[in-house]
């Protein structure tokens, strides 16, 4: 550790050097409640900044980043120096500067009487503003110290210049400002991986609704070709449900969140393109806002697919009408409400019996995936399913 000590008048020194001291103890305490609570980097490093300069009485100090690529120092903070130095650069090469010194050896520097020193001298233009004394202390990264981040100078005009004490104060405010740089580099890459793990999700959720697509498609062209009714309509509804699951990727995909959709947006743009497939029908569709687990909006739109498809063959069988949905959120709980003005249900209807069609065990088998109720009803005239649960 190099180091150039002060000759200070003992009886005037004890006399001043327990409120200066208890005053860098504050400032180093108040200073870390900060570092602890702002995510704000470039006001951290310029408070520090202030606060080195007003913990040593000096008129000036500065942040120092150090560039690899460049080889070189960023002044990314300072405190009293001109307007504009704040993102200047010099060389972090020529060691007679305190601040490559003490960047290169890890240790702190005390340069005293700089006009006189044969060791050290301020690099230009810090030179030109009649500094006599600095102190600068490295800033390292990580538990141990393992990476280098930059330096911590503090300058001074006036005798008696700097002493141990004051260099380890900065010490002190040099190792909370690598605790806060480390935490911003951490919450950074933590945001990156985030980040390219949601851009891997979309990609994921585009290919899926691409493929699901192209699954429905064919399934339609085989339609055209069956030569049963029954296996046409089975393979119609087969693929109007497999794009109906390729819609919500789509919602996934083009979303900000990968894992979530807001589902009012889904189930309008689901019933748009079931009006699509029922041009004689008029469907209406009334949905709150409310964000949702993409585990459960793919059931949900599963469900509104088939009663939505059930109105549509069997509630008008002598020409066309009108079919309603409705998503209605109340507190915790999501209901869904799809009816029809048709003909009604049979006397002895049971939503839940076994021996019900194909789309009806479906709709059973989602609502008992969505932890829900499902109940039907008249309309007068018509029809009315119902589906409630709970929103987690």
């Amino acid at each position: 550790m190099s180091s150039e000590v002060p000759n200070r008048d003992p009886a005037e020194a004890g006399r001043a050097e327990l409120p200066y001291r208890l005053r860098q103890q504050g400032l180093l305490g108040a200073f870390a409640r900060l570092a602890l609570q702002s995510r704000d980097l470039d006001g951290l490093l310029q408070r520090a900044a202030e606060v080195c300069a007003e913990g040593l009485g000096a008129p000036c100090s500065q942040i120092l980043e150090y560039r690899p690529q460049e080889h070189s120092f960023l002044v990314r903070a300072a405190a009293g120096w001109p307007e504009g130095t704040v993102g200047s650069a010099y060389p972090a090469g020529d060691e007679a500067a305190p601040a490559a010194y003490a960047f290169r050896t890890g240790a702190g520097v005390l340069a005293n009487m700089l006009s006189d020193s044969p060791r050290f001298r301020l690099p230009d233009p810090f030179a030109q503003a009649g500094i006599r004394h600095a102190v600068n202390v490295p800033i390292v990264l990580g538990e141990e110290g393992r990476r280098a981040y930059g330096v911590l100078e503090v300058c001074g005009r006036t005798d008696p210049g700097f002493d141990r004490a004051d260099q380890d104060f900065l010490a002190g405010m040099a190792a909370l400002i690598g605790l806060a740089v480390e935490r911003q580099f951490g919450e950074q890459r933590l945001r990156d991986a985030l980040d390219h793990q949601a851009l891997l999700a979309r990609e994921m959720s585009h290919r899926v609704k691409n493929s699901l697509g192209v699954v429905a498609g064919l399934l339609r062209l085989q339609s055209r070709d069956a030569h049963s009714h029954e296996v046409r309509y089975a393979l119609e509804d087969a693929g109007a449900r497999i794009a109906t699951v390729a819609q919500v990727h789509d919602h996934l995909w083009r979303g900000l969140h990968v894992s979530t959709v807001e589902v009012s947006d889904f189930v309008r743009e689901l019933v748009s393109k079931l009006q699509e497939a029922a041009p004689g029908h008029a469907l209406h569709c009334e949905a709150d806002a409310r964000v949702i687990a993409a585990d459960q909006a793919i059931p949900i739109g599963l469900m509104v697919n088939e009663l939505v498809t059930n109105a549509v063959k069997y509630a008008y069988p002598a020409g066309t009408g009108p079919v309603r949905v409705a998503v209605a959120v109340r507190g915790d709980r999501l209901r869904v409400d799809v009816s029809d003005e048709g003909i009604g249900l049979p006397p002895d209807f049971d939503v839940h019996a076994r021996q019900r069609s194909l789309g009806l065990k479906i709709i059973n088998n989602l609502t008992r995936q969505l932890d829900g109720r499902l109940f039907a009803e008249a309309n007068n005239p018509g029809a009315r399913f119902v589906l409630e649960m709970p929103l987690g």
